[in-house]
């Protein structure tokens, strides 16, 4: 069964239907980008994912093991969350505290775990460094790092390079995809940024008032729909 599975779901915001007939899947390895204009949902369906809100219609089905404690979720990031202070290391450690309802402390392989991750994102030098120091790329690494420890089988972000120059950006998402192709991380991903989001990823869902498409990434950049909100259809990734 695949990790998510959703039902012909309708998704509603302040009681008023946005989105119909949505249907797709998600299976282990994946990286899915979900696409569309602003208001056509993408944040809504975060939720719904997250399990903070229930689709108005059809269902949403978790499998192969997937609950909510094994989900990894970066956010889009506030003002006041830049201005937090506190080190990096302890922050990328609080992802774990989602995993048990009372945690005094971290245990030797959680602490490893993190200082691997924070390798592999390039960050193990910023351990005790405060992280309102840090620059806009440098804190959404640490963020990442703490969603990754909360990850056990997948990962979502939401719109994790809003904010950010081009080049930090383009790190950013070669981050992801090593995440997701090295690591064998899950990635749902969701982007305003059509064409750089789709460079990456394996699936596309572009979403607005009614399901617009889903399938292949090669798919999607044959589509009509990509050529009509990118101007890159017919391209290969």
């Amino acid at each position: 069964m695949a990790l998510i599975t959703c039902e012909n779901a309708a998704l509603a915001y302040e009681g008023n239907t946005i989105v119909k007939g949505l249907n797709f899947s998600v299976n282990s390895g994946d990286y899915l980008c979900i696409v569309g204009e602003n208001g056509s949902g993408k944040s809504t369906l975060m939720k719904v994912l997250l399990g903070l809100k229930s689709p108005a219609e059809g269902k949403i089905l978790f499998g192969d093991g997937l609950t909510k404690s094994k989900i990894g979720y970066l956010p889009q990031q506030t003002a006041i969350q830049r201005d937090f202070p506190a080190f990096v290391r302890e922050i990328v450690l609080s992802g774990f505290t989602g995993k048990s309802v009372f945690k005094p402390f971290f245990s030797k392989a959680e602490k490893q775990k993190a200082a691997d991750i924070m390798q592999v994102l390039g960050i193990d030098t910023l351990a005790k460094r405060c992280y309102r120091e840090l620059s806009g790329g440098q804190q959404q690494r640490v963020l990442l790092a703490r969603a990754v420890c909360a990850a056990e089988q997948l990962l979502i972000l939401d719109e994790p390079a809003a904010g950010l120059d081009p080049v930090v950006t383009q790190e950013l998402y070669m981050l992801v995809s090593d995440l997701n192709k090295k690591e064998n991380m899950t990635v749902i991903m969701v982007s305003h940024d059509i064409e750089q989001a789709v460079m990456y990823a394996t699936h596309v869902l572009h979403i607005g008032e009614t399901p617009l498409f889903f399938g292949t990434t090669q798919d999607y950049l044959q589509s009509d729909i990509c050529r009509l909100f990118s101007g890159k259809g017919g391209q290969s990734s």
